[in-house]
């Protein structure tokens, strides 16, 4: 809407007495959100841009569910971030090979119980399939990227201009853990 149709809008309407309650001017919806939202960040593809990226996709697992606490939303919101964290390193590291010239679109959409992240960039493609499995009892300081993204996330790739990474995931829901203290079922 523009400003001027706004003014004019405002200067024919009165301004509610104080038994009424102004109404929105639109249908109120009974669910807490849209079904589905997207938010989009592009950043230099630096990793001193990481902590921003890492933030904001930290702050939209908190949208995947009205009541974004407790051990289970906990291990969602640990595993989104750190397999994020890991797409933004790989992209900067080896996509980009250090040229923080790159950009890197973060399109994050969420819906209820679900996130799913699209990293797309412009620097060097790679295949997923000849990255090795790394040895989990060398205990090795680095090449556990890819493996930690695997491990948390549905992942899938496609290189291209752009190169796009989508990490997905469904917050767990049904059964919950025990709380602390209280007995499970064959328990004594």
């Amino acid at each position: 809407m523009s400003i001027n149709r706004l003014a004019i809008r405002t200067e024919l309407s009165t301004s509610p007495r104080y038994t009424e309650n102004p109404s929105p001017g639109y249908p109120l919806r009974k669910t807490w959100r849209p079904a589905t939202e997207v938010i989009r960040i592009e950043l230099l593809g630096s990793l001193s841009h990481r902590d921003v990226a890492l933030r904001a996709v930290s702050a939209a697992c908190k949208l995947v569910t009205a009541r974004p606490f407790g051990p289970v939303w906990n291990d969602f919101q640990m595993e989104v971030v750190s397999a994020f964290g890991e797409a933004f390193n790989n992209v900067v590291q080896h996509g980009y090979r250090g040229n923080s010239e790159g950009l890197i679109q973060i399109d994050v959409r969420i819906s209820s119980g679900r996130i799913d992240i699209d990293l797309s960039d412009w620097g060097l493609p790679f295949d997923p399939k000849t990255v090795p499995v790394p040895d989990l009892d060398r205990l090795p300081e680095n090449g556990l990227g890819l493996y930690i993204m695997q491990s948390f996330m549905d992942m899938s790739y496609r290189p291209g201009q752009p190169n796009v990474l989508t990490l997905s995931k469904t917050l767990r829901t049904g059964r919950e853990e025990p709380e602390i203290g209280r007995k499970t079922e064959g328990e004594e």
